[in-house]
């Protein structure tokens, strides 16, 4: 977007530098990025698309990692021999773990984020939630539970056997494929959601003038489509009336 044209607060935003170990967006959701920040009422501030690690590092009495290094990342499905390769190169406590999807987005309205996060929820990621800053920023996350973390080796010495590594490496794949699945779905509610008004009414218009026998034949995509407008539409009716509940105020 034209940066003149844009609120200071959200040119503030785009002015940072990308401190992410990879310093740019993650491609399979750079389009949902790029959707976002085309709306004047919203920002990304964070995102990853998904990735499976393997870390090493060394733990502490509190069950935390700590001086960890990265021995194996990649935002897409994986072989079992690249793990197994990484892996030797572990000195300390190593865990292969599977991070599913998150975006933060800086929200202008309270019910901006309401809106983004009934849409979320909608779309399998039941974990998001909306913050409150002190001076008032307000962050809408994206965020799923279907994540995976295994300790798989202490003091540089591997603890699994190659078969159950095969196996962590085939559950993380299958968790990495329904993540994908959840991330268009998110888009396409996403793209309804944000629709102009008079382009909703049109559709609705268009819709309501469609013979029954098409409507039949083809039911089974109008309800997935009419159900995240639905829900989306009574988010917009009861916005002022409801409070998201898990809401944090900070």
């Amino acid at each position: 977007p034209d940066r003149s044209q844009l609120p200071s607060w959200k040119i503030q935003c785009l002015n940072k530098c990308d401190f992410s170990k990879k310093g740019s967006v993650d491609d399979d959701i750079s389009h949902i990025v790029a959707f976002i920040n085309s709306h004047e009422q919203y920002f990304t501030t964070s995102s990853c698309s998904g990735r499976i690690i393997l870390f090493d590092g060394a733990w502490d009495c509190q069950v935390q990692k700590r001086n960890c290094s990265w021995l194996f990342v990649t935002h897409q499905k994986c072989q079992s021999e690249d793990v197994l390769t990484s892996l030797e190169k572990s000195v300390g406590d190593s865990s292969l773990k599977f991070e599913p999807f998150v975006l933060h987005i800086q929200c202008k309205k309270l019910e901006d984020a309401q809106l983004l996060h009934t849409v979320a929820v909608n779309s399998g990621f039941r974990n998001s939630g909306i913050t409150v800053g002190k001076k008032g920023k307000i962050i809408m996350a994206v965020r799923s539970t279907h994540c995976l973390e295994v300790p798989v080796s202490h003091r540089g010495t591997v603890l699994i056997t190659d078969q159950y590594l095969d196996f962590l490496v085939r559950v993380s794949n299958q968790k990495m494929e329904e993540n994908l699945k959840r991330i268009e779905r998110f888009y396409e509610c996403l793209q309804t959601a944000l629709q102009p008004q008079e382009q909703k009414c049109f559709l609705k218009e268009a819709a309501d003038k469609k013979p029954i026998y098409r409507r039949r034949r083809k039911r089974a995509q109008v309800d997935s489509v009419t159900d995240c407008c639905q829900s989306v539409n009574d988010h917009n009716e009861n916005s002022e009336e409801e409070t998201v509940c898990d809401l944090l105020f900070l």
